[in-house]
């Protein structure tokens, strides 16, 4: 933990983060997430004019925070996150180059080697200030990560997350432990790990902890923060769901039904079980659920929960949501109950 604090002194234990979702993880949710303590993150998306915009509004709000927060006086106290297979290197370097972000999210390569090129060039355009993440589904995957990227931290997202992951891939539960014990084998203890999937509230990030994680990352817990950036049909959803390991699954519908091409074939998502699941299951054409997908996204907020077809990405944490609050907020609430569920044990040191 003490390694994170050193790389991002702004951060108070135990470290929460929150995932560069795009469209719902707006500059104002990251930066307020930062302000609290936590890192927040933003989603590099594929147009490089989107990230200007975005790296932009974050520089101005970085100009009213306090100078606690600021990583330095060039270097944003956010991270940017980018799905590779997606965009180009130059998305990056390119925007790199007017704002600095503390940190560069890597993730979902076509090629494992994309990360050794990836982490090259960013490193080389800001100089080393921005640091490296990658995130991993899997032992192998994060033993290559580690060989080829020599990341500053290692996400470790288990089954449980909501959104793209591994198809197949194990909770954090066991994960974490097994990816802990290959670093140590190869004699690097020392690299943080970040556990992901299925944290919402503080017995999660407690539970994290004494996996061996240094911190976590929240996805789904933050979509149901005030600033986060999706229609309140989505928002409303989240925060009704319920008894998650039943109300969400893993399937490849969801970009199905978006026309969403590209992803790498292990990959999947996990979301909200609703009409166009039931359908599909039932037999229903792929053609004829994507035109009633279609159909129903102009009907507003009423087009979500289980009788509408809207995409709900969700992990299987979404029953711990009890409702939408500012993101500064989850950050204190879930730090408190963290600490208070740890108590006086060995770990509570630790904070």
């Amino acid at each position: 933990m003490a390694a994170l604090t050193r790389l991002y002194p702004w951060l108070r234990l135990p470290a929460v983060v929150s995932a560069p979702m795009l469209g719902a993880a707006t500059p104002k949710l990251a930066m307020n997430v930062s302000t609290a303590g936590g890192l927040g993150f933003i989603a590099g998306g594929t147009k490089v004019e989107a990230l200007h915009d975005s790296l932009d509004q974050l520089a101005q709000l970085s100009r009213t925070i306090s100078s606690q927060t600021r990583a330095s006086d060039d270097v944003l106290p956010i991270g940017v996150g980018f799905q590779l297979w997606s965009c180009k290197l130059s998305l990056a370097t390119e925007a790199f180059q007017k704002h600095v972000p503390a940190v560069a999210w890597l993730y979902a390569p076509t090629k494992q080697i994309d990360l050794a090129d990836w982490a090259k060039g960013i490193r080389e355009t800001t100089g080393g200030k921005t640091h490296i993440w990658i995130q991993v589904g899997s032992v192998a995957e994060a033993r290559s990560a580690v060989d080829l990227a020599k990341p500053d931290v290692l996400i470790v997202q288990g089954s449980d997350a909501g959104g793209h992951g591994l198809a197949q891939s194990a909770g954090i539960i066991s994960l974490v432990p097994e990816v802990m014990d290959m670093l140590a084998s190869i004699g690097r203890s020392d690299l943080p790990v970040l556990a992901a999937g299925g944290i919402s509230e503080g017995r999660g990030v407690a539970g994290a902890l004494a996996l061996g994680a240094s911190g976590v990352v929240m996805g789904t817990r933050f979509l149901a923060a005030q600033e986060a950036g999706i229609p309140s049909g989505w928002q409303n959803e989240v925060v009704r769901l319920s008894d998650g390991g039943q109300t969400t699954t893993r399937s490849t519908l969801c970009d199905r039904l978006k026309e969403t091409k590209g992803w790498p074939a292990c990959y999947d998502g996990r979301a909200a079980i609703n009409k166009g699941h039931h359908d599909e299951e039932a037999g229903m054409s792929d053609q004829e659920n994507v035109a009633l997908y279609k159909k129903e996204a102009a009907q507003g907020d009423s087009a979500w929960g289980d009788h509408g077809r809207m995409v709900t990405y969700a992990g299987t944490g979404v029953g711990l949501i009890r409702g939408v609050k500012s993101a500064a907020a989850i950050v204190e609430e879930v730090q408190t109950q963290a600490k208070a569920c740890l108590g006086h044990s060995a770990l509570s040191s630790r904070l």
